[in-house]
């Protein structure tokens, strides 16, 4: 059985979670107090942080590597593209949503530093970017849910959280969360640390 340490809170955890309840697998979470991080994650991960996945011998860190493992070893439901060039294009776009909308803007957020304000502001402007995505199809790579809907699902759910605030010209990003929200997999995943995040 795989064993996932994931943070309670952590949204980089709950991307994990989706996509290991949208594959329906046999897994065990392990909850981890964040601000009281048992010593094993340290040994496991030499960054100390979570998510960590845990398969036999094999050992992951890093969200994005470790769903991707999950996608190609259980490829039912596939959430990765199947041909090269798509998936490509989809890594392309992960990296992009990694820089644009997470690491240094969320690590803002979730310290609550000084360029919180700042961050709130630009991953605002990145949203309302996407608007125009969302006329035309359903999910970020077309009809179907993948792996970059699972990125930004975390988000989207913490937006009140981290008092971001879309201008009403957003709906159509709105109602697309609301498409995510609604998933099975998606409400299996979430913990009731982020149930409480949402009213």
């Amino acid at each position: 059985m795989m064993n996932l340490y994931s943070g309670t809170t952590c949204p980089y955890s709950h991307r994990c979670r989706i996509v290991l309840y949208e594959k329906q697998m046999d897994f065990q979470v392990i909850d981890v107090d964040l601000f009281n991080k048992p010593e094993d994650i340290a040994v496991i991960n030499p960054y100390n942080r979570v998510p960590v996945l845990v398969d036999r011998d094999l050992v992951l860190y890093e969200a994005n590597i470790i769903n991707e493992y999950i996608d190609e070893r259980f490829p039912h439901p596939q959430l990765m593209p199947p041909d090269p060039q798509t998936r490509a294009k989809a890594r392309q776009l992960l990296h992009t949503m990694e820089q644009e909308l997470f690491g240094q803007h969320i690590d803002a957020l979730e310290r609550n530093l000084k360029s919180a304000e700042k961050a709130r502001a630009h991953i605002r402007d990145r949203l309302v970017e996407l608007v125009p995505l969302f006329a035309k199809q359903k999910y970020l790579l077309g009809d179907d849910f993948s792996m970059l809907d699972v990125a930004i699902a975390p988000l989207l759910w913490r937006l009140e959280h981290y008092g971001i605030e879309l201008p009403k010209s957003a709906a159509p990003v709105l109602k697309y969360a609301e498409r995510i929200f609604a998933r099975q997999g998606f409400i299996d995943a979430l913990t009731p640390s982020e149930k409480v995040m949402r009213r």
